[in-house]
């Protein structure tokens, strides 16, 4: 796996190519944004680490070029000192996947990297069927079934849904949904988003007894989880 680090401090760079190199990962490192973007234009990489706060281009405008020009199938982390709730929105927003405070912490980084990893194994478009749980979604059919059983849906909740089951487990922003699914930004004001996320909720039967869970995490994003069978069992009385 090829991943490529956007770090201006050299010491900083340094630890995170070791950290990564070490657990068998190829890392490249860079210093600057500029180079980042070059490398992008010809380079095939499985991840991108980017710190936010850069001499030349800042970690979130090398996001959204990213985005705009690559599209959404590399993870991106941002590593930052920033931690307050609007600045962890503005990088989700921007397009990043996920985000770790710094001080760096070597374990956590490569758990949050080889997740993030796997959940972009399952996001790699492809039109072979596949199982979530007790669904059955058929991509080149654009169906998807429950027990056996097909559900109509509107092809724009199609594409969600199928959006959310190749991404279980990973938290995406309102941005990110906005521009896989309708290719364009939708405005705050607009209930589009809500509505389709309301109707898939329902007709698929997103819940806990059929494996699945569509949560949402409080101005950050929506992410479709696995629950277990045991979520499903009422507590017993005291």
């Amino acid at each position: 796996m090829k991943i490529a680090s956007l770090e201006d401090d050299l010491d900083q760079a340094r630890r995170i190519q070791q950290v990564l190199t070490t657990a068998g990962y190829t890392c490249t490192s860079y210093q600057q944004s500029r180079d980042l973007l070059a490398a992008l234009r010809t380079e095939r990489f499985d991840l991108v680490l980017l710190d936010w706060h850069l001499p030349d281009i800042d970690g979130d405008d090398v996001v959204r070029w990213l985005r705009a020009n690559i599209g959404p199938r590399i993870p991106v982390i941002f590593l930052t000192n920033r931690s307050s709730e609007d600045d962890l929105v503005e990088g989700l927003r921007a397009g990043a996947d996920d985000y770790i405070v710094k001080p760096l912490r070597p374990q956590e980084l490569l758990a949050r990297v080889a997740a993030l990893l796997r959940r972009s194994q399952i996001a790699e478009p492809a039109n072979d069927g596949f199982d979530v749980a007790r669904y059955r979604i058929e991509p080149a059919a654009r169906a998807i079934s429950l027990d056996s059983t097909s559900i109509a849906l509107a092809p724009k909740e199609f594409d969600l849904a199928l959006l959310f089951f190749r991404n279980i487990g990973r938290l995406m922003s309102r941005d990110v949904l906005a521009e896989c699914v309708w290719n364009r930004e939708i405005p705050a004001t607009s209930r589009t988003l809500d509505t389709h996320l309301s109707n898939i909720r329902q007709k698929l039967q997103l819940r806990p007894e059929h494996g699945v869970r569509l949560s949402s995490s409080y101005a950050l994003g929506y992410r479709l989880e696995l629950t277990s069978p045991a979520e499903d069992v009422p507590s017993s009385p005291q």
